[in-house]
């Protein structure tokens, strides 16, 4: 499950805040971001194939894995602001930067912030820039109600928090039956982060609008969105009208990368020799 890997690095972000990253290989950088609760682990499979051929860089977000949790800064603005200190003071170019899930809200915040002047292209992985919308035909993560039922019922406390990674991992992020040691590694990806942090990054995602960061990328960069197969067709659609450049593949579930690493790899090894 989870592959030997070597130390990571420190970066102080602003005064006592600290994210944790790990750097491999040379060449092109690759900077993957997580998404919600998760650590830069999700990512073993594609360390392990692509640090062969480019950079790949793993990063712990604000309050997740081993970076420093805060009371302060548990929002994707402040993601994207932490993201652009990391790249200058690794002082990285040309990086393809790779957001999963709501860390494709971070890359976005990014982009809102600092622009491309950084970046060889963008991929996104599974998640619309507007997750909530009142536009039925929208690419959005649920219902209005859901989400908001979501929060309250599960995100205000650890064992809510284990409930609903638990559902979410059985229901959306991966389609066949994980076995008992599997789920109990995800769960504790997002156990990492606590409750009244994981609430408040899980707000703050949901009402997030990257919309025109999207559209900045979309006309200015080579883009990619690996979608998910259980909403392809109306991401596909929302992608067409608001991101018409942007290529896009469908893989398995929300965690695709995870389950069909072979796949996943090959997909963006496609796109990364297109650029």
């Amino acid at each position: 499950m989870q592959s030997k890997r070597e130390p990571g690095k420190y970066i102080e972000v602003e005064p006592g805040v600290e994210l944790y990253y790990e750097d491999y290989g040379q060449g092109t950088p690759l900077l993957f971001v997580p998404g919600w609760t998760f650590t830069g682990e999700v990512f073993e499979h594609q360390v392990a194939h692509f640090a062969a051929t480019h950079r790949v860089i793993v990063v712990d977000p604000r309050g997740q894995g081993r970076s420093s949790v805060t009371l302060h800064g548990n929002d994707y603005a402040t993601h994207g602001a932490d993201l652009a200190k990391l790249i200058k003071a690794m002082e990285l170019r040309d990086v393809v930067l790779v957001g999963w899930s709501f860390g494709s809200l971070a890359a976005w915040s990014y982009v809102q912030q600092e622009g491309l002047a950084a970046l060889k292209a963008m991929v996104g992985i599974d998640l619309s820039p507007k997750p909530l919308s009142t536009n039925p035909d929208d690419w959005v993560e649920g219902p209005l109600d859901e989400i908001a039922g979501a929060y309250n019922a599960y995100l205000q406390s650890r064992q809510g928090q284990r409930d609903f990674v638990t559902f979410y991992a059985d229901e959306v992020m991966v389609q066949r039956e994980l076995t008992p040691a599997e789920m109990f590694w995800i769960v504790e990806q997002s156990l990492k982060t606590p409750p009244h942090v994981a609430a408040a990054l899980f707000a703050s995602g949901m009402f997030s609008n990257y919309l025109e960061a999207a559209g900045q990328v979309d006309a200015a960069l080579p883009a990619l969105a690996i979608i998910a197969e259980h909403w392809a067709d109306t991401a596909k659609a929302f992608l067409g009208k608001h991101c018409p450049n942007t290529r896009t593949a469908v893989l398995g579930g929300h965690m695709m990368f995870w389950e069909y690493p072979a796949r996943f790899n090959q997909i963006l090894e496609e796109f990364l020799a297109s650029l």
